[in-house]
């Protein structure tokens, strides 16, 4: 299993690139409105800003600032990956 570092900052603003594990399907777009959703559902539990997005049939960015007393990222995406996957 990897072992990530992880920046402990709070309240920074975040540049994310998040694959698809076959990268020869189109998912993402194909399922955008899933994929709005995972993210509107989290961001109203867990609250963040997106300040831009780009999403790619098999990948996407993101910029993402988090509250200034957070910077729980990574449990972010952990949910948004498994509501989107649930879902489709």
């Amino acid at each position: 299993m990897a072992n990530y570092r992880r920046s402990r900052f709070v309240g920074c603003t975040y540049f994310f690139t998040v694959n698809l594990a076959e990268r020869n399907k189109t998912l993402l777009t194909q399922n955008i409105d899933a994929l709005r959703k995972a993210f509107f559902d989290i961001m109203q539990a867990h609250p963040f800003t997106i300040d831009a997005a780009v999403i790619l049939p098999d990948h996407l960015h993101t910029i993402w600032t988090l509250p200034k007393d957070d910077y729980d990222f990574s449990m972010r995406w952990l949910q948004i990956k498994s509501a989107f996957s649930r879902t489709i």
